[in-house]
């Protein structure tokens, strides 16, 4: 059954091959192997309708250091979170509003990463789209489709995770009073239990200082480890220790690509994934036929319960 599903894999730089083999414990022999386990099991969920291609499916198992239950559970989130987080989801289509966010330059993908086997770096520009046009979900939606991209094509990604660079610049009341913080909380747990890319930091700069009310609540919704990754410079200066000036666009000072160029590619990209997001919406899960507990907003995110402490390994 599974002939009509691709089976390449992109090969990897000896760079990133050596990363994955000592930090994620990749043994590329074993790999076909892990695939059709995955595979078999996908077929026996009758609530769940999943892609099965194997640069996808690899993906998940890098995300999950080949642990094959991990991998299963976070499979099975990724779509069941179709369901429980419809604000994204409804109309997940590459249409004349999402590419007029992508347009705004409010969400970058930096062409180089952090280095030859290190992270991809992010930024994220809130102040730049008119929050009386968009909501922050429709922002969001956006930035869960360039992540869907990254997962089938971005290894330093999925090998490394990212750096995730939060410019406050620009950012109103407007913005703010878009944050609700159950769609933070929604973020986070889409982060730790349905994406198989790990944050390695997030950076804040150019913070007004009503924002900063903002971060405590963010920063209490965290774990210890995920509260370390979180950092907030008053000025650019401290960012380079953590991201090097030169690994940085144009605009702030460095040499990785203009705002412009990144966008550029970025939307000739969506456009060329048109009929992949029109193909999406039939995966998901049916949590009518899930065995046991079904899988949705309650249990999920427990929104009328408390907040648990999140966690991403």
């Amino acid at each position: 059954m599974s002939e009509a599903y691709s089976n390449s894999i992109r090969s990897l730089s000896p760079e990133l091959a050596k990363k994955a083999n000592d930090e994620l414990g990749e043994v590329p022999e074993r790999i076909d192997e892990d695939i059709e386990t995955l595979r078999t099991w996908i077929s026996k969920q009758p609530h769940l309708k999943a892609r099965q291609d194997a640069q996808f499916l690899v993906a998940f198992l890098r995300g999950c250091k080949y642990s094959l239950e991990k991998t299963k559970l976070k499979l099975d989130n990724f779509y069941a979170m179709r369901g429980a987080v419809p604000e994204l989801y409804k109309n997940r289509i590459v249409g004349e509003k999402q590419l007029s966010i992508l347009d705004t330059g409010c969400l970058l993908r930096l062409p180089q990463p952090l280095q030859a086997d290190g992270p991809r770096i992010h930024i994220s520009r809130y102040g730049q789209y008119d929050s009386k046009k968009y909501s922050i979900a429709e922002v969001v939606q956006v930035n869960t489709m360039l992540g869907e991209i990254q997962i089938r094509e971005d290894d330093n990604a999925m090998i490394s995770g990212f750096v995730e660079i939060i410019d406050m610049k620009g950012v109103g009341a407007g913005h703010l009073f878009q944050f609700d913080a159950v769609l933070v909380k929604k973020l986070a747990v889409l982060g730790d239990k349905a994406y198989p890319y790990r944050p390695k930091g997030f950076h804040f700069v150019n913070a007004p200082s009503s924002a900063e009310r903002f971060m405590s609540i963010a920063k209490s919704l965290m774990s210890e480890k995920i509260r370390k990754r979180f950092h907030i410079h008053s000025k650019l200066d401290s960012l380079y220790k953590y991201v090097p000036r030169e690994c940085l666009p144009a605009e702030y000072g460095g040499s990785n690509g203009t705002v412009q160029d990144v966008v550029s590619t970025w939307r000739t990209k969506l456009l060329a994934y048109k009929p992949f997001f029109e193909e999406e919406a039939s995966y998901g899960t049916n949590e009518k036929l899930r065995r046991g507990q079904p899988v949705n907003a309650e249990s999920l995110f427990g929104i009328e319960g408390s907040f648990r402490k999140l966690d991403i390994d």
